[in-house]
């Protein structure tokens, strides 16, 4: 390790990743990456294993093991949220659920000041330049990026159930919901490549890691910044937990996420100067929305039994372990599969532009831990609201950088979210009542049959719902005065040489789990660092909903296929089978 570099990346996580790639491709650029956790080591199953994203999750050797305040509107609870504590940061331990978000996020995203080069269709180029994708490249998918993802089979006979039940429901199909047309159910992308895991580390360090002038430290937590009046010089870490360092730097690039980023800005002494005067920190940059603006996507499991032996459960047997592991080896088995392999995207109302409920399901009734309940075969949906208007916070307790910050999101707290909920159930408890189901289905198992009115509804979400996992939002792009970092740069306002990049920047959370996001975030950002010419937007088509018709050029004859497979009842038809 040298004394100076031209980038600093602090966190090897998702963004952290693809930023080292990019930028240090230039041979006369030098760059290193400062990652808290430990390495993704190349003989470790529970990492590149997909089968194996339950068993991360609370162990402290993968997991830092946040946790939110006690949320006021869940009775007190605090909420897990698991992050990843190794290279390649939560794309290691996550579901590899890949979700682009809908078309429509990224041009609100275009409606904030300053954000207009953030529409979708300047963000099309970048999505393509990431992707791999083995279903195929086309107008909205890439065929020659970093990050290779292959589509689940989604063929197992509870699969296959559940995509008739959702056209039972009055719900259309479509064929890629990373494409022309979110809105629908079909077999999900995962970054999953010959039956691995394809974390951000493996995809964009392990090819490079070897340039001369590309250095990776893990076990190396940034305890604060050095500064020369407004500008930002190198920072100070410490490695191992014992040995003090610091390190002179040209440009320092936070990518620690939604929680790490803003703490460390505020340790720093950038945000709200109540906040850091309170926590005995200095203030130096005044920037209220620093650790504001939070958000995230909060879930529940329905569950029901299955009459069938057609369920995954056989497979949580422990004993069947070494047996799963040997077959992974060699790319064969259960082991290669998130079992995450389909789901799709609804409108709850007729109020909302595009999907606001996204289903991922699963042949298995069991918990993202790996706790089934008792009775053997079932099946779930992991449902929940994507496009919540509740906000939270991250801010610093003291000044010390050991100490995990105070982490609240205000889950359930405004009237629309509460109503969405009990649309969201509803919806759901729909679609698994359909006939498709009926030979398999032994009852639902959770919520449970004793759970039916609006208020019974919002007291189970209270108690049972999850995260995600998908904090964003929490230093947001823009030029308003919320704002933390300016979205042609990405430079921290009223700073130099310190630039933030991760999902705490979005203005808004996305339509979806949020790793592919981050990427994109992370593949423009490094045009905008490094002075490169952006990549031109690309206009691609891509549905609307309410628009009557789809809106692929005159003549083309997917028009024709899409008015056929396409054309639903409105979202309040579908969910009760009224027709007016």
């Amino acid at each position: 390790m040298k004394q100076s570099y031209d980038y600093v990346i602090v966190g090897g996580g998702s963004a952290g990743s693809a930023l080292a790639n990019r930028l240090s491709a230039d041979e006369s650029t030098s760059v290193l990456v400062l990652e808290a956790g430990r390495s993704d080591f190349v003989f470790d199953p529970l990492i590149h294993m997909p089968a194996a994203l339950m068993f991360p999750a609370g162990n402290p050797l993968y997991d830092w093991a946040y946790e939110t305040e006690p949320e006021p509107f869940m009775n007190g609870r605090r909420v897990a949220h698991a992050r990843g504590k190794v290279l390649g940061g939560s794309s290691s331990i996550n579901g590899m659920i890949f979700q682009r978000g809908n078309p429509g996020d990224y041009d609100k995203w275009a409606t904030f000041d300053g954000m207009q080069d953030w529409d979708y269709a300047h963000c099309l180029p970048y999505f393509k330049r990431m992707e791999s994708c083995m279903a195929g490249a086309d107008t909205w998918r890439g065929g020659s990026g970093p990050l290779k993802m292959e589509r689940g089979p989604a063929s197992s006979p509870l699969f296959q159930a559940f995509f008739e039940a959702t056209e039972q429901a009055g719900y259309p199909r479509t064929d890629d919901v990373n494409g022309y047309r979110q809105e629908g159910f079909a077999p999900f992308d995962r970054n999953v490549f010959h039956g691995s895991r394809m974390s951000a580390s493996r995809s964009y360090l392990w090819p490079v890691r070897g340039r001369p002038n590309l250095d990776i430290a893990t076990l190396a937590t940034v305890t604060g910044l050095r500064w020369q009046g407004d500008r930002v010089t190198g920072v100070d870490f410490v490695r191992a937990g014992r040995r003090r360092h610091t390190v002179q730097a040209g440009e320092v690039i936070l990518c620690g996420g939604a929680f790490n980023s803003p703490q460390l800005l505020q340790l720093a002494g950038v945000g709200d100067p109540e906040t850091l005067r309170s926590a005995g920190v200095t203030p130096r940059v005044e920037l209220p929305g620093v650790g504001e603006n939070l958000q995230d996507h909060l879930e529940v499991y329905l569950q029901h039994s299955c009459v069938q032996p057609v369920s995954i459960a056989p497979w949580l047997k422990k004993w069947k372990a070494p047996y799963i592991g040997a077959e992974w080896l060699f790319n064969r088995g259960v082991g290669t599969s998130n079992h995450f392999e389909g789901g799709g995207f609804i409108r709850t109302n007729d109020e909302v532009a595009y999907p606001n409920l996204m289903f991922h399901f699963l042949p298995i009734a069991v918990r993202y831990d790996g706790s089934a309940p008792e009775g053997g075969h079932g099946y779930q949906v992991h449902v929940g609201p994507m496009n919540s208007d509740v906000r939270g916070h991250v801010r610093i307790k003291d000044a010390d950088p050991r100490h995990k910050p105070a982490i609240r999101f205000n889950y359930l707290s405004t009237e629309r979210d509460r109503q969405e909920w009990v649309e969201v159930i509803r919806a759901a408890r729909h679609i698994l009542a359909q006939p498709a189901f009926a030979t398999f289905d032994g009852g639902e198992l959770s919520p449970g049959p004793s759970v039916q009115t609006d208020e019974e509804i919002i007291d189970w979400v209270a108690q049972d719902a999850e995260t995600a996992l998908h904090p964003s939002c929490s230093a947001k792009m823009g030029t308003d005065d919320q704002a933390v970092v300016d979205p042609a740069s990405m430079r921290v306002q009223g700073t130099e040489g310190l630039r933030v990049v991760d999902a705490s920047v979005f203005p808004t959370i996305t339509n979806g789990n949020i790793f592919a996001p981050v990427m994109m975030v992370a593949e423009k950002a490094a045009d905008l660092i490094a002075g490169n010419t952006p990549l031109a937007p690309e206009h691609a088509p891509v549905y609307r909903a309410g628009a009557g018709m789809p809106i692929h050029p005159q003549g083309d004859p997917r028009n024709q296929a899409w008015d056929a497979k396409t054309a639903v009842p409105s979202a309040e038809q579908a969910i009760t089978g009224v027709t007016r």
